[in-house]
């Protein structure tokens, strides 16, 4: 049963999810700083994005019924992933937040702080000088 008070349903559910991805993954292929870490097929990772989101805020555990806990730190310490890598992956997440209306959304800055707080946890490698 789904939690009405979900930052999940609060957004729109799976289908505001499905757009933000959509929206997310063709801008960090672009990104020369991203473009190294996401080299596999990105329909993969989008999909497992779609998963994932919704149990990130309060969703159905879609992602844990196919893979297991996230354990998202773990899952991506074999990327090298530095403080100007987190900035660039939060920099496409907000224009995907705008090109969704996520950024107008009440519940809009509530998942974005989130966000901001994963990409502080992935950070795993200094900037090099």
């Amino acid at each position: 049963m789904e939690n009405n008070n979900s930052l999940f349903t609060q957004i729109g559910g799976q289908d505001t999810i499905d757009k933000l991805v959509d929206a997310f993954y063709p801008r960090v292929y672009k990104d020369p700083e991203l473009r190294p870490l996401f080299e596999g097929d990105m329909e993969e990772i989008k999909r497992k994005q779609r998963l994932f989101l919704p149990q990130f805020l309060g969703g159905p555990a879609l992602y844990s019924q196919e893979f297991g806990p996230p354990a998202m730190r773990e899952r991506h310490l074999p990327f090298e992933i530095t403080p100007k890598r987190a900035t660039c992956w939060l920099r496409c997440m907000k224009e995907a937040f705008v090109e969704v209306g996520l950024d107008s959304h009440p519940i809009g800055p509530r998942f974005y702080d989130k966000l901001i707080q994963v990409a502080g946890i992935m950070v795993n490698s200094p900037d090099e000088n």
